[in-house]
């Protein structure tokens, strides 16, 4: 069996990649890795990525611009606030007979391939607590007036960050199809955030893919991933959610940005800087908002709703 890992990443996220590939290669040598593109502006990341840790560019490049710019023509120019977040489901047409996808404000604790075992029996995995909050981002609450999801469906909203499942499972047309449908019915999707990917991709495999599972509900649970969440606990370069006991699959960055002072930055660090001889200082911790400006933010925000 064929198994991989996927990433998107360009010039620009560069630091992030590196800090994903340094966790990688920490637990797991072996395992292929792929960059999708983000944009054209890959070439310096892709040759870092390729002599430093053995990752491959995705072989038909050409097939992203189309699979990207089809799905973007569905919707339309301006509706989504990052449409090149869709090339990630090239995933599906790549040389991984299986494959995990990992965004790059991501750094992983274990070998995380063998998380894909749960394939054997499954068609699709994430693994995270996002359902945990409800709808928000992902869907409005039209969906379930309409009775498009059922509530156990929507137990199965994923972070779009870290997922799996198997090449060719959904095809061409099912992705087409799936964008159509969106693109008609615009008032079952939460963007309120500016998500782009997230609210498409979930209806997409909840309405196509029936063997789904989170790998938060195996026996005993499994730990939280999310780095806005304060109560993990450091353990060497690791972390441990005192919620179940476990130490942490991966730590996700979702909705933030990484810098000095953000939730678990010395965590982050480690891995950017693993192997290096001289890691650099840290710059300056950002400034905290004045509370004058937090306090017109809330007002906004209760005005606007």
């Amino acid at each position: 069996m064929n198994r991989g890992i996927y990433i998107t990443a360009n010039d620009k996220f560069t630091e992030q990649a590196i800090a994903l590939l340094n966790s990688i290669r920490y637990y797991d040598q072996d395992t292929p890795v792929v960059l999708i593109p983000y944009d054209d502006n890959y070439q310096n990341i892709a040759q870092r990525l390729k002599n430093d840790y053995g990752v491959s560019l995705y072989g038909d490049l050409d097939f992203i611009k189309r699979l990207s710019q089809k799905l973007y023509d569905i919707f339309g120019e301006g509706f989504f606030a990052r449409p090149n977040q869709f090339r990630k489901q090239a995933c599906w047409f790549g040389d991984f007979d299986q494959f995990l996808y990992i965004d790059t404000d991501i750094v992983v604790f274990e070998k995380i391939i063998d998380n894909l075992n749960y394939l054997d029996k499954y068609d699709f995995l994430c693994c995270d607590y996002q359902h945990a909050g409800g709808i928000t981002n992902v869907f409005t609450n039209k969906v379930i007036e309409d009775g498009v999801f059922t509530p156990t469906d929507l137990q199965d909203i994923f972070n779009c960050g870290f997922w799996a499942s198997k090449k060719n499972f959904l095809s061409e047309t099912d992705l087409y199809e799936a964008f159509t449908e969106c693109a008609q019915h615009p008032e079952y999707f939460d963007f309120s955030q500016k998500t782009s990917d997230q609210p498409i991709i979930n209806y997409t495999i909840l309405k196509r893919i029936n063997r789904r599972f989170n790998v938060v509900r195996r026996p005993g649970k499994a730990p939280g991933s999310w780095a806005g969440s304060p109560h993990f606990q450091q353990q060497g370069n690791t972390l441990i959610d005192p919620k179940t006991n476990q130490p942490l699959q991966y730590l996700h960055w979702a909705g933030m940005r990484i810098e000095p002072g953000c939730p678990y930055w010395n965590i982050w660090r480690y891995y950017r800087y693993l192997g290096d001889p001289n890691p650099p200082a840290d710059p300056p911790a950002p400034k905290p908002e004045p509370q004058w400006k937090q306090k017109l933010r809330k007002i906004k925000k209760t005005i606007i709703g």
